[in-house]
């Protein structure tokens, strides 16, 4: 009985050591094409065969990734073992998922989504000094946008102030043509001579009664 426990402890032990656990993969990683990126595939336990595959594209099956291109069971931090892929250098075409098998495991790990990206080209090649007349150009254009139209809502304000002078003075010539001036003085000498009239009868009523009038010089 004793003996069977023991072999059961020893196995159990064995199989603690023999226990693989497997790191989290990077997601994702962007590079510049020509760029010499890596792709890490870690774990904890003892050295195992590591064997790289990249995803089709039409996420049915795997190619494997040649070997000469993985390093295996490299140390890294807390007795952590690691196999890298790298790329020297990166192609566009090297675009995809790649993930890692252990020959003690029957799954694939999450894997990292490798993006390989090329510059944008320039277009037009321009000098410093083109450049330079290009913004001058631009804040040229700027300022006949700011002002023509000022200037534009100025010219028609003085022009809107003009047309209003020359309308009030049109409404006053308008008022003097209204008016007869040959009648205008046809009544004032109308009334001049009513006032002289009224004097000099006055007089002469008083003559009339008998009375000496006293007319003062001028």
């Amino acid at each position: 009985m004793g003996i069977a426990v023991i072999f059961v402890l020893c196995s159990l032990a064995g199989i603690t050591r023999t226990e693989v656990i497997l790191k989290a993969d990077r997601p994702y990683l962007r590079v510049l094409v020509s760029d010499v990126p890596q792709l890490f595939c870690c774990y904890k336990g003892k050295p195992e065969l590591v064997t790289w595959f990249k995803r089709r594209k039409s996420g049915n099956g795997t190619v494997s990734v040649q070997s000469n291109r993985v390093l295996q069971n490299m140390p890294s931090e807390d007795d952590t073992l690691c196999s890298i892929l790298t790329f020297a250098p990166v192609q566009v075409n090297d675009s995809g998922l790649y993930q890692c098998l252990l020959n003690s495991s029957k799954e694939f790990t999450h894997g990292t989504y490798l993006h390989v990206y090329k510059p944008l080209e320039k277009t037009i090649d321009m000098t410093e000094s083109t450049k330079n007349k290009i913004l001058t150009a631009e804040g040229i254009l700027l300022l006949l946008c700011v002002l023509v139209p000022s200037a534009t809502l100025l010219f028609k304000s003085k022009t809107l102030h003009e047309l209003q002078k020359k309308k009030e003075k049109k409404e006053e010539e308008n008022i003097y043509q209204g008016l007869n001036l040959d009648d205008c003085c046809a009544t004032y000498d109308q009334i001049e001579r009513s006032q002289a009239m009224g004097q000099y009868q006055d007089v002469a009523n008083i003559v009339e009664e008998g009375e000496e009038a006293q007319l003062e010089k001028p």
